[in-house]
């Protein structure tokens, strides 16, 4: 019995790590729950080319747009626990949203952290028709003709929307949400005038900010991006206590071999040191991670906590 038992657990051992040696072994598909040009597809292509480079295999970005970037994490939650699908997430699906909606998965439980990639400020941003140069002009505009403002999201429960509600909450200003199923397309009615501010993140919003676009009046953070070092915190604006950040950080499906998943953070923390992906992520206004997963599961449960308050403070719902 002895050997027989003893037998067992080598050939489990045996297989596990043969699977972390092997893996990958076929393509591997990134999901992104929001629409191609955006954010998050942004990072989740940058990834995925670095990682087929370095690992012979194709990574293969998926987007599957819509439900506040849930419907994503669902497929990922209940793909086979094997490594081969992967989730490029943000706090919108893992934080923000399981409070305003039942889901047919937990995001702590059944998605892995595997590693935070990066985290951006969000930016308020506005259209180019609207005559305001400054948070207090901006403000005055809105209070002079409530209800006529609008301000897009990446949708209902997105880490926009919040900061929306939290910005009108803030300065007693009325302000209609128009939730779409990303960014590039609120960015795209902004431009246009459909829609007259937005809470983007700067990975989102920051070509069409350097492109004189859309006008940025003030960071959602402490302090001011190097990338932007012109424009203003949004306390220096005049509205302190409203901040909002935006991460996004590589999962996978919950029960994945802890060796696939030590490799797959292996990976990407030297392909966050790459010049090239350092750049490219401090171009979009954020700080690259620098986390192992066990540190970045905390940070996202913290998340998690913290957004479930604010919800309830500003009392959103899903309509």
């Amino acid at each position: 019995m002895f050997r027989t038992l003893a037998a067992t657990l080598l050939l489990c051992l045996t297989s596990t790590l043969g699977l972390a040696q092997s893996w990958p072994a076929k393509p591997v598909k990134i999901m992104v729950g929001a629409s191609p040009g955006g954010g998050t597809d942004i990072i989740a292509r940058m990834l995925g080319e670095k990682y087929q480079a370095a690992l012979g295999q194709p990574f293969v970005v998926e987007n599957k747009p819509g439900a506040a970037n849930t419907i994503a994490a669902d497929l990922t939650a209940k793909a086979p626990a094997d490594g081969y699908t992967l989730l490029l997430a943000t706090n919108t699906a893992q934080a923000i949203a399981p409070h305003l909606m039942k889901l047919a998965f937990d995001p702590i439980k059944d998605l892995v952290p595997v590693a935070l990639i990066v985290v951006v400020p969000n930016v308020v941003v506005l259209a180019p028709t609207v005559p305001a140069t400054n948070i207090k002009e901006l403000v005055a505009l809105i209070k002079a003709e409530p209800g006529k403002f609008s301000c897009g999201s990446s949708g209902i429960g997105s880490t926009q929307h919040l900061a929306c509600e939290a910005f009108a909450l803030a300065t007693g200003t009325k302000i209609v949400h128009i939730p779409y199923k990303g960014s590039s397309q609120a960015l795209t009615d902004l431009v246009g005038g459909q829609i007259q501010l937005s809470f983007d993140t700067t990975s989102s919003a920051m070509s069409f900010i350097k492109g004189g676009k859309v006008k940025a009046l003030a960071v959602m953070t402490p302090k001011r991006s190097s990338e932007l070092p012109d424009v203003p915190t949004l306390a220096e604006a005049g509205v302190p206590g409203v901040e909002m950040t935006t991460w996004y950080g590589l999962f996978t499906t919950g029960g994945t071999p802890k060796d696939v998943v030590a490799k797959l953070y292996a990976e990407t923390v030297k392909t966050l040191q790459l010049p090239d992906v350092q750049k490219r992520l401090i171009g979009l206004g954020g700080e690259p991670g620098n986390m192992t997963s066990e540190q970045f599961g905390a940070m996202n449960k913290a998340d998690f906590d913290r957004f479930g308050k604010l919800i309830k403070e500003v009392g959103i719902k899903m309509e």
